[in-house]
């Protein structure tokens, strides 16, 4: 996984499910560590350090994209 980084950390699951949709839409490369142990321990988040966005270092300028016009006033903002 050296070839991932962190570049978003979510606390919970729902708070990205836009986001999973548009990285599968453009191919990206990407995984979020520690999902399944906030799955099924909702309340671990804070203790494990929330789920981590690992994109591929080639990937990274596209993703901050695609985050940057989630955030933007007029589309949908991630929570």
């Amino acid at each position: 996984m050296k070839h991932f980084k962190t570049i978003a950390i979510f606390q919970y699951p729902a708070e990205y499910a836009i986001l999973q949709l548009l990285f599968d839409q453009e191919e990206l490369r990407y995984f979020f560590q520690n999902e399944t142990m906030v799955s099924v321990f909702p309340f671990y988040s804070n203790a494990i350090g929330g789920i981590r966005l690992q994109v591929h270092i080639e990937d990274i300028a596209q993703a901050k994209e695609i985050i940057k016009n989630l955030n933007h006033p007029s589309n949908l903002k991630i929570v």
